[in-house]
Order: C-alpha cells, then structure tokens, then sequence
C-alpha cells in the first residue's frame, strides 16, 4: 500500500486573504470550486464557498495547501509549519514581508560542526514558517 500526503491543511479566520499570501509566496494556483461543491457549501453552511475553503495547486510532486475557515483562533505557538528553500533567504525575508509576513528572526547554530542558518517569519494570521537558502545545510 502507498500513502500520498495529499493536502496541509491549514485552519484560519480569512482562507481568501491568507491562501492569496501563500499563493504569491509560492508562485502556486489557486484550484476553482466547482458550480456543484460551491452550490452545496453555501445550502449547508450559508455563505459563500469562497470564504470558506480554497486550495492550492503547486508543481505535481507537492501536496496541495488547504486553508478552511475556523471561527476559534489558534492559541500559542502553531505544532506544525512550513519550511522553505531559495535561493537567497535575506532576498526573500524581504519579498513576503512586502506580501504580509512578519516577526522576522535570523537563527544561525552550530550542529555537528556546520553552520546552519534559516529565517523565521509569521504569515498574515501568525503562522509560523521558516526559509533557508538552497544549498545550505538542512533545517534542524
């Protein structure tokens, strides 16, 4: 039996505004609602699909990006996220900071003798995510 990571689902209070930040960040598309599912999410929920759940396509190796809307806000530090590899991490910090990110901090450590260093920035709704130029030594 084969096991395929299919989607990340991520929960949040606006999946419109945060999957337009990952989808720019990424360079993915965003996949449309059929007529039939947006019609069934709006009789069974009441509002309009669209801000309820909207996926992320990226190249066809990766799973997709989920974001739902969830009324409860996430308490603390999020137990999962994403890590990201660039070319040129200071480069990129300063893109999606321009896009939305924010709380930028510079990790470098010493493991097993090799420098590593990455950056740690918050999405729009504070999403944890790190980036790390390509090349560099894998993220601890």
């Amino acid at each position: 039996m084969t096991t395929i990571l299919r989607n990340v689902v991520v929960d949040c209070r606006d999946p419109v505004s945060l999957a337009g930040f990952w989808a720019a960040a990424l360079g993915w598309a965003i996949e449309p609602i059929d007529d039939a599912t947006r019609a069934r999410l709006e009789i069974e929920r009441g509002v309009d699909a669209l801000h309820e759940r909207i996926t992320l396509i990226g190249p066809a190796s990766s799973p997709r990006l989920y974001f739902q809307r969830v009324d409860d806000p996430t308490p603390g530090k999020n137990r999962l996220h994403l890590d990201l590899e660039v070319d040129d991490a200071d480069e990129e910090a300063t893109r999606l900071q321009a896009l939305g990110a924010h709380d930028v901090t510079r990790i470098v450590e010493t493991l097993g003798g090799a420098e590593e260093r990455w950056i740690v920035l918050r999405d729009p709704e504070g999403n944890v995510f790190c980036i790390q130029t390509a090349g560099s030594p894998q993220f601890p």
